[in-house]
């Protein structure tokens, strides 16, 4: 079958995007990773260098390795969901955003993408936690129990900081790297030919967006109550005539 035709962005950086479309909406270019026109990572007009049609990228097979034929080791026993109320939450991430300069609503973007809130959540690689922190990972940042929600968001906070600061401050590629691992992000420079990976950059960065539209529309809904209420006590009090 003929490969579908994409568009490979390049960043002023350097660094390079493969994308299904683009448009440039509010003086900004907005890649979308599918048709759909719900997925999509913004860049500033400046940040474009150039943009050019390639085939749609698909990753090289890995051939799997001839295995003696051995007994199938027992699935690990799957911890029980559970889940923080919403208060508890917020908390958590607002205090671990403030600690380490993340937003907290990228935060709750994260959280909701790898684990939707279960602090016993574990993905068939091994990752584990609200935000899904590979051991090795977890060791690196010191935590020390994964399924401590409050360990665990710390962790996850400090990592996706290290690694917002390793690719200044670019959200695309640093959510990359927190999927797919740094070492994949520079072997591509640009988010890898992964559909897993662009899938989920595009749903943190979707969900992301949303949260901050809402933040705002709540802080313009609070302003117009506040400067409403001012305006009603700087009226002046009615006269009263007295009755002769």
């Amino acid at each position: 079958m003929p490969a579908r035709a994409a568009e490979r962005v390049t960043l002023t950086n350097g660094f390079a995007q493969v994308c299904d479309h683009h448009e440039v909406v509010d003086g900004k270019f907005r890649l979308y990773t599918s048709k759909e026109t719900e997925s999509y990572i913004e860049f500033p007009k400046d940040q474009i260098a150039s943009i050019e049609w390639v085939p749609d990228p698909t990753p090289e097979p890995v051939a799997e390795p001839v295995k003696a034929a051995q007994a199938p080791a027992p699935a690990p026993a799957r911890p029980v969901e559970a889940k923080l109320t919403a208060t508890d939450l917020h908390q958590m991430l607002a205090s671990a955003g403030n600690a380490h300069n993340v937003d907290e609503d990228l935060l709750a973007s994260v959280v909701k993408a790898e684990s939707n809130g279960n602090v016993r959540a574990v993905s068939p690689k091994g990752a584990q936690g609200l935000m899904q922190l590979m051991p090795a990972t977890a060791a690196e940042q010191g935590v020390q129990d994964s399924f401590r929600p409050e360990d665990n968001v710390r962790g996850g906070s400090a990592y996706l900081d290290w690694l917002l600061k390793r690719y200044n401050d670019n959200l695309a590629l640093a959510l990359a790297a927190y999927n797919a691992g740094p070492a994949a992000v520079d072997k591509y420079h640009g988010i890898p030919p992964f559909r897993e990976t662009q899938l989920y950059v595009a749903r943190v960065i979707h969900e992301f967006n949303r949260r901050v539209k809402e933040r705002e529309r709540l802080a313009a809904t609070a302003r117009a109550q506040a400067s409403q209420a001012t305006a009603v006590n700087r009226q002046p009090a009615p006269e009263h005539k007295s009755s002769e």
